[in-house]
Formats: structure tokens, C-alpha cells, sequence
């Protein structure tokens, strides 16, 4: 019982070591992870795992969080953590809803792609929309991300019709330069 304690404490600290390392990259986006970040990161972690009812050998998914997003426009030093916390949570479920039929890289540019592109940072888009849609097609049996890694699939489910900017400036020179 006491090496497999000793075991979970050293697992703990190396998880809270990587977390931290990402920080010479993600500095660079003016993005940078306290000890007492980290170790609420790790937690969470643990958290999102418990409630979805997952097990995770390695050092997890949260360093390919980090590492997918950081360079997002819509990630700041104020909303750096609560959102990093937010994706983990948000990619355990999907894990789940996906039945597991996808990758975690594959998840991962999913979304990111969406919280980009068309979630425009809006967590609870990316998670009631975005990939409840691309979930129910993967149940459903689609596998067409397969051979993308996950990129340009979600229009094929998007059931909102977007603008077309190219149409929209168009016009707009029409009616603004005649």
C-alpha cells in the first residue's frame, strides 16, 4: 500500500512537472502557468476523470491542450487556466460521447478548429453545438474525420447558416463605393 501511495505522489509530481514545462512555450503567447496554477490544472484533472469515469496512463491530455491552444486569439493571461481547465473537462466528455471512436489528436483539432474558427471562444458553443453535432454523426457512424486528422469536418454537420464574407463584402463595396 505504501509504495502504490509513493507511486500516485511521484505520478502527481511528474504530472505538475510537465504541466509546467509547457510554460517555455506558451510564454512566448503571453501565457504563463504559477505552481498554483499547475496544481489546480492537475486537479481538475482528476475531477474531470472521476466524473466521466476515465482512466488516463501517461502524462494525460492536458500538455496537448495547452500546447493545441495557446496560441489561440481568444486565450489571455486573465482566462488562461479557467479555460484550460474548461477543454480538459469538455474533451473527457467528448471521449465519452464519441465512444471513444476518435483520437485524442483528432478531438483535439476538432476543437480547437471550431473554438477558432466559429465558436469565436465560446466554450459553452464549442461544447452544446459544435461537438454534440460532430458527436451524434460519429455515433451515427461517420468516419470521414479519419482521413482529415480531424480538420474541415465540422461544416459538413453544422446545421446554422453562417455568412458568407466574401458575398458580404462584396456587397458592401457595392453599396459603400458604388
Amino acid at each position: 500500500m505504501g509504495k502504490d501511495l509513493l507511486a500516485l505522489l511521484q505520478n502527481q509530481q511528474n504530472q505538475l512537472g510537465k504541466v509546467l514545462e509547457t510554460n517555455k512555450e506558451t510564454e512566448h503567447f503571453g501565457l504563463a502557468l504559477t505552481r498554483q496554477d499547475a496544481e489546480l490544472i492537475v486537479q481538475e484533472r482528476k475531477n474531470s476523470l472521476k466524473e466521466q469515469r476515465r482512466i488516463e496512463f501517461g502524462e494525460g491530455i492536458v500538455t496537448k491542450i495547452i500546447y493545441e491552444f495557446c496560441d489561440s486569439d481568444f486565450i489571455d493571461q486573465n482566462n488562461y487556466v479557467d479555460t484550460i481547465i474548461r477543454l480538459q473537462e469538455i474533451f473527457y466528455l467528448f471521449k465519452n460521447e464519441m465512444q471513444d471512436e476518435i483520437t485524442d489528436d483528432e478531438l483535439l483539432h476538432i476543437m480547437k478548429e471550431q473554438f477558432e474558427q466559429l465558436c469565436f471562444g465560446d466554450l459553452d458553443y464549442l461544447e452544446g453545438t459544435c461537438l454534440a453535432n460532430f458527436a451524434q454523426a460519429i455515433r451515427a457512424g461517420y468516419g470521414g474525420y479519419q482521413g482529415t486528422d480531424g480538420l474541415g469536418e465540422y461544416a459538413k454537420f453544422d446545421e446554422v447558416k453562417r455568412w458568407d464574407y466574401d458575398l458580404y463584402f462584396e456587397t458592401l463595396k457595392e453599396l459603400c463605393w458604388g
